[in-house]
């Protein structure tokens, strides 16, 4: 039986985890693997290598991807997605391990039904695919979140300034609520929930008032003022995604016109989605890439391994990403509890 592995979308901690573990895998049970580069625009351009116990000797402690990736949408263009299919059966694969978020799972489900077979492995910082407790990459973010969290606490305190802290997250706040809580933010704004300026001022000035000169928020990327998100550009990606960015410098201008508290920034952007992954990521990624292999054995294409307690089990790629995992609203007030 011959295998391709690729990775597609942005690059996260863990992927390399995964690749090891399905190539190890794949290799016991006497499979001939073959590594897409590029993500679907490899598959669609044939750039492909093998790969061998050598290729993955040495990647388990490694950020990034060795396959390379893209945001190639091989749905968007009729010709490409028809090199692709060509491409595939030339290359003759008995079945692809298509590793991705939202998008790249998303043609991942439409080729398996167009016929062809593919198996999934959930990869996104944002943890918002359906059907998993968590995906790889998502603990690293979350702890370099954190990290950033608590070494701003002693600047800010020791200018009494309000730092507003802007991490990743689209259309899910799991990152800005996790990292929040566990670094002790006074104030955690998230995608699902419109940012409301008389709470944030009120919270401020409150903490003020109890002697608190100093406050730091969280925000998610995604956040929004009652309207539209906040972006760098309007240009969309191949899957009609605009570039996020500012909202953080959007808040602080807003903060320092309203209370008139001194208000910096801090963009985490991709630093949270590279380096090395945490051992739980290496771990879930590992375990990802070993049960994808079982299913491509068993042929139960047209599934995605996902984690359900301790236990990794496999549901259907088109139920992962039929509609996100956001924040829902008891979580967030959880978190709401703990502001101030």
């Amino acid at each position: 039986m011959k295998v391709g592995i690729l990775t597609g979308g942005g690059d996260c901690p863990g992927l390399n985890p995964v690749i090891r573990a399905s190539v190890r895998t794949a290799l016991n049970h006497q499979y001939e693997v073959i590594g897409i580069q590029n993500g679907w625009k490899g598959l669609v351009e044939n750039m492909t290598k093998p790969l061998d116990i050598a290729a993955v000797s040495g990647i388990l402690h490694r950020g990034g991807t060795i396959l390379g990736t893209s945001r190639t949408n091989p749905y968007k263009d009729k010709h490409a997605l028809e090199k692709l299919k060509v491409n595939f059966k030339a290359l003759g694969l008995d079945a692809l391990i298509t590793i991705g978020g939202e998008d790249t799972l998303g043609a991942a489900s439409k080729l398996y039904k167009d016929g062809f077979n593919v198996v999934g492995v959930p990869k996104t910082i944002d943890n918002d695919l359906s059907g998993t407790d968590f995906t790889f990459g998502f603990d690293t973010a979350v702890n370099i979140a954190m990290d950033a969290i608590d070494r701003l606490h002693s600047t800010a305190e020791s200018h009494q300034r309000i730092m507003v802290v802007e991490v990743m997250g689209r259309h899910a706040g799991w990152i800005a609520i996790h990292s929040g809580i566990a670094g002790g933010a006074d104030l955690i704004l998230i995608p699902e929930v419109p940012i409301k300026m008389s709470e944030v001022c009120d919270m401020i000035k409150k903490r003020n008032e109890r002697g608190k000169n100093f406050s730091i928020i969280v925000v998610a990327e995604g956040a929004k003022f009652e309207g539209s998100e906040v972006t760098v550009e309007k240009k969309l990606d191949e899957f009609g995604h605009v570039r996020l960015g500012g909202i953080g410098d959007l808040l602080a201008r807003k903060i320092e016109e309203k209370t008139g508290f001194e208000t910096r920034v801090t963009v985490l952007g991709h630093i949270q989605r590279g380096g090395s992954a945490t051992a739980f990521d290496r771990m879930l990624g590992t375990r990802f890439g070993v049960k994808a292999v079982e299913l491509v054995k068993d042929k139960k294409f047209g599934q995605m391994v996902a984690l359900k307690g301790n236990e990794i089990v496999s549901i259907p790629i088109e139920i992962a990403v039929g509609t996100l995992k956001t924040v829902d609203v008891p979580f967030y007030d959880m978190a709401r509890s703990l502001f101030g």
